[in-house]
């Protein structure tokens, strides 16, 4: 089953991926939230393996388009995971002193160290995204003169690349997961919100006028797919219409991910066995028991 997944939505690595032939809604006849709860037992056994090894970190990115379920699918697929072993980090506008950095520093200085999972909700792929639709940003990121605004994306591009491939190098194991949500269900997505008070405090009037960018939107994502999607730092196109669905393939494609690594509990030495059975024998002898 995890393979088939895993093949059925991965972006290749050949750049031949087509966002048009890519599905936003599956409808297979299967109990998702049963997939996901067993995903999730999964997922909670190998955080605690990967925390006690401390040789890996694990980095998720989630990037999709407004109303996307990025944040309930976060919320999903890690309930029930010892908060102690994950954070998650928002990306949104640059601050002065971010701007004051590369593109990729932001994002770097929050990588997941040893043991832990980092999710990113949004990422360093903003800017091959967003400042890709408007490229007037680029005016305010103080970059060097020398810097050609006709190769910068493809100079982004091999930048990222690079990155991730000295993360993937040094034990970081990277999935990126875009979650495809049509145009339509999201307004759909956009009236729920309107609709119900409890919502409104989800709903930006500014996205309106993102939306009106679509299909710029689906080019920027469709190339930045093509040009970063690699075997340490693979690209999952995910159908998002249906959420049960989105959230059950997305926790089965981490935890097929987590066992590629072989994670194992450290094992101690021989010292270390000796002194617990005296920190046993005594534990046995006090208070008279």
């Amino acid at each position: 089953m995890f393979k088939a997944i895993e093949s059925e939505f991965l972006v290749p690595f050949d750049g031949s991926f087509r966002i048009a032939d890519a599905p936003t809604r599956d409808r297979r006849e299967q109990d998702q939230k049963k997939v996901l709860k067993k995903a999730i037992k999964q997922f909670s056994n190998q955080q605690q393996a990967l925390y006690a090894s401390d040789r890996h970190s694990v980095l998720l990115v989630f990037q999709g388009m407004d109303a996307a379920g990025k944040d309930s699918t976060i919320s999903a697929v890690t309930r029930g995971v010892n908060p102690a072993g994950f954070q998650v980090f928002g990306f949104k506008r640059p601050s002065k002193k971010e701007l004051d950095h590369d593109f990729l520093w932001r994002t770097a200085k929050s990588m997941p160290e040893r043991g832990r999972i980092g999710i990113f909700n949004r990422s360093h792929y903003e800017e091959v995204l967003v400042v890709r639709v408007h490229p007037e940003i680029l005016d305010y990121q103080q970059l060097p003169e020398t810097i050609d605004r006709e190769t910068i994306w493809e100079e982004r591009f091999e930048s990222i690349r690079e990155h991730e491939h000295h993360l993937a190098r040094n034990g970081t194991v990277i999935l990126k997961f875009w979650l495809n949500v049509s145009r339509e269900e999201q307004k759909v997505r956009f009236l729920s919100r309107l609709d119900d008070p409890g919502k409104h405090w989800k709903f930006n009037p500014g996205d309106l006028k993102e939306r009106k960018h679509w299909e710029e939107y689906m080019h920027a994502y469709e190339d930045a797919l093509n040009q970063t999607s690699r075997d340490w730092a693979p690209w999952y196109a995910i159908p998002a219409d249906s959420k049960p669905f989105m959230r059950a393939t997305i926790g089965t494609l981490i935890v097929s991910a987590l066992k590629s690594i072989g994670l194992k509990y450290p094992r101690p030495n021989p010292a270390d066995v000796a002194e617990f059975d005296a920190c046993r024998a005594e534990l046995l002898q006090s208070d008279g028991k």
